[in-house]
């Protein structure tokens, strides 16, 4: 019996046609791969050095480009190792000698670097792009405070302003992104008024962005890449959160991740709060001006009743299919106590449920 052969159709053909393209001019460029962290410390430039050194030791050729003045002393030994093309004044890229140089990859800390005037380029990351284009490998970092469409919302939480920025299409365009989430070193407090918890919920605050901000990134890659494969299918999964009112929960900074999660995954934000017996009058005013700021927000709020709440809440969660439970816990309380807590309970039993807790 013969084998029928299927004709490819002409958007068959079309499409093969423009991933073969595609792939040439890929090839011609530069790939970028982008080192990000949250906070200054966490070690973004001895990741970069230490894989500019592994690739070194391949056998690839491969230059410094741009560095901090001031480097510790576990990147010290890295540095050393490599060939470092001098800046420029005003710490600018000294551009035309890098792709005069020609390396298989140049390394450029800090993209988010305004050169002086004068210069070619007005921005470092704009260096970057001129030296893809020649065909150069980048690797390169920067910290999530700097990426332009996240300013508001980066100085909201650090009460600093963000002089210089990197346009998020920019590092959404890198080939690989990898995530630097190390902790940090020992508080190292801006300010004689800050706490060493302020610091603490400041970082924390910082890396959930971060966090997000590359789990949108590799999702966009990997949608891109199998529309260029002419692959049907998208991956994320819709992501359900509910956050956990009580009087002394931390409601807004609860909801403000909440809302960057569910617009993340296009998911759902609820509030829900469980009636208590015998409240007092402090707790609910307390509860009540918690309460006004979510329906502020236009969040959907549910009242729920019952003896057991952390029950109740499970009860709820898996009704509605919930994927995440935000609640607050107090610190004051200490690890030794939460077993046989509510908060232990909503752990150890939503199975399938991630327990988000914030300080209160």
């Amino acid at each position: 019996m013969a084998t029928e052969i299927r004709r490819r159709t002409p958007d068959e053909y079309l499409r093969e046609c423009e991933v073969e393209e595609q792939a040439v001019t890929a090839a011609a460029k530069g790939n970028l791969k982008v080192f990000l962290g949250y906070a200054s410390g966490v070690g973004k430039s001895f990741r970069m050095l230490d894989e500019a050194r592994r690739r070194q030791e391949r056998g690839q050729d491969v230059v410094v480009g741009a560095i901090q003045a001031q480097v510790s002393a576990e990147v010290e030994p890295l540095l050393a190792r490599l060939e470092v093309i001098p800046l420029k004044a005003g710490n600018a890229i000294d551009m035309e000698a890098v792709i005069r140089r020609r390396p298989a990859v140049c390394i450029i800390d800090g993209l988010a670097y305004d050169n002086p005037l004068g210069f070619r380029n007005a921005a470092r990351w704009q260096d970057v792009k001129d030296i893809l284009e020649a065909g150069i490998h980048v690797i390169g970092s920067i910290n999530v405070q700097y990426i332009a469409e996240l300013r508001e919302r980066v100085e909201a939480i650090t009460q600093k302003p963000v002089s210089e920025t990197v346009p998020l299409s920019f590092i959404q365009s890198a080939d690989e992104i990898e995530l630097v989430d190390a902790p940090p070193p020992e508080a190292d407090l801006d300010s004689a008024a800050e706490s060493v918890q302020e610091h603490t919920e400041r970082l924390s605050r910082l890396r959930e962005l971060a966090l997000v901000v590359t789990a949108d990134i590799v999702d966009q890659q990997l949608n891109e890449y199998l529309e260029r494969h002419g692959i049907q299918q998208r991956f994320g999964s819709s992501e359900r959160i509910m956050v956990c009112i009580t009087p002394r929960a931390n409601l807004r900074e609860m909801m403000e991740l909440g809302h960057v999660v569910a617009e993340r995954f296009h998911g759902e934000l609820v509030v829900a709060y469980v009636k208590q017996r015998d409240i007092t009058q402090a707790d609910q005013s307390a509860l009540e001006a918690r309460l006004a700021i979510a329906n502020a927000a236009g969040v959907h709020v549910e009242i729920l009743e019952g003896s057991n709440p952390a029950q109740v809440l499970l009860d709820f969660a898996r009704q509605r299919g919930v994927t995440q439970l935000f609640v607050g816990h107090s610190q004051r309380t200490g690890l030794a106590r939460l077993r046989g807590s509510p908060l232990d309970k909503l752990i150890w039993e939503g199975h399938g449920i991630d327990v988000c807790i914030f300080p209160q």
